[in-house]
C-alpha cells in the first residue's frame, strides 16, 4: 500500500511539473521588445553581410549619418522559413549591394540594432515581411 501511495505521489508532482513547464514553455520561447523603441528610421546603406540564420537572420550594413560618419547597423528579420514566402533568399543580398533599409524598431541604448520593417534593393524592388514584396510602391 505504502508503494501505491509513492507512486501515486510521484505521478501528481511529475503532472504538476509537466504543466508548468507546457505553460512557461511558450513565454520563454520568445523575447519581448522591452530594448527598443518603437520608432521608423530609413537609411540608405551598403550591406555588409547577410546572415541566413535560425531562428532569426540579420542584415548588416554601413549607414551615413547626415555628416558622412559611417556607422555599421545590425538588423533583425524574420526566420528564413517564413521570409521565403516573401521572397527572400540566402542570396537576396550580398556585401556591397546599395539598399535602402526601413527599421521599425530600434534600440532604446542608442547602440545601432533595430528590427527590419522592409528593405529596397537598388532596382526598387521592395522586400516586405508582410506580403507587400514586389517592385516599386
Amino acid at each position: 500500500m505504502k508503494h501505491a501511495f509513492h507512486r501515486e505521489e510521484h505521478m501528481k508532482q511529475m503532472f504538476i511539473l509537466c504543466t508548468v513547464l507546457a505553460l512557461t514553455a511558450p513565454v520563454a520561447a520568445h523575447h519581448g521588445n522591452a530594448s527598443t523603441e518603437n520608432k521608423t528610421v530609413v537609411m540608405k546603406a551598403t550591406v555588409v553581410q547577410w546572415l541566413w540564420t535560425n531562428p532569426h537572420t540579420f542584415l548588416k550594413f554601413d549607414a551615413k549619418d547626415d555628416s558622412g560618419n559611417v556607422t555599421q547597423w545590425t538588423a533583425e528579420w524574420n526566420n528564413p522559413s517564413t521570409l521565403v514566402n516573401f521572397g527572400l533568399t540566402a542570396k537576396t543580398f550580398k556585401a556591397g549591394d546599395e539598399v535602402t533599409v526601413t527599421l521599425d524598431g530600434v534600440a532604446k541604448s542608442g547602440a545601432p540594432i533595430g528590427r527590419i520593417k522592409e528593405v529596397m534593393l537598388a532596382n526598387g524592388t521592395v522586400m516586405r515581411y508582410d506580403g507587400v514584396a514586389g517592385t516599386g510602391r
